[in-house]
């Protein structure tokens, strides 16, 4: 029975001892790749330098967050949305020739271009838009259709 006892507690002491080679093992491997390259340095200034890059790090993303921002702003300002529209405003005409052409930013300030055909020949207009509405002129329908196009909302 005694000998069963002695059996049983080197069991448990080999199970401890093997616990704590794993444990050990993990523990230096992971301090190793922390000291990689470092040459003799000391932990603590191995991770002061690892604050220091986290700090620029930190700083460079904030620089790149303003940029994108800025370059998001400065994208509203230019031609985003083309629209489109073909149409027949006389009946004596054979055919969609004329048509609207609208150019527009993120904010629907451009232009609409308008190209009439008739018999007699071709007229081109041009009106400015602001916030999706004419500015010196009223819109007609097929102006207001292709605006309504270049943002996607209906055909």
């Amino acid at each position: 029975m005694l000998l069963n006892f002695a059996y049983l507690g080197f069991g448990i002491l080999f199970l401890w001892l093997i616990i704590l080679t794993v444990y050990f093992w993990k523990l230096s491997s992971h301090y190793n790749k922390l000291t990689k390259g470092a040459n003799g340095k000391s932990l603590n200034i191995i991770l002061e330098n690892l604050l220091k890059d986290m700090d620029l790090s930190k700083k460079d993303i904030e620089k790149l967050k303003r940029y994108s921002e800025k370059l998001y702003k400065d994208s509203l300002l230019h031609i985003q949305r083309v629209g489109l529209v073909r149409y027949n405003p006389f009946k004596d005409t054979g055919g969609d020739q004329s048509f609207v052409l609208s150019l527009t930013d993120g904010h629907n300030t451009g232009v609409v271009i308008s190209a009439l055909y008739s018999r007699s020949g071709t007229r081109w207009y041009a009106k400015r838009v602001n916030g999706g509405k004419g500015v010196d002129n009223e819109l007609s329908e097929e102006e207001k259709r292709s605006i309504k196009e270049a943002r996607g909302i209906n055909k």
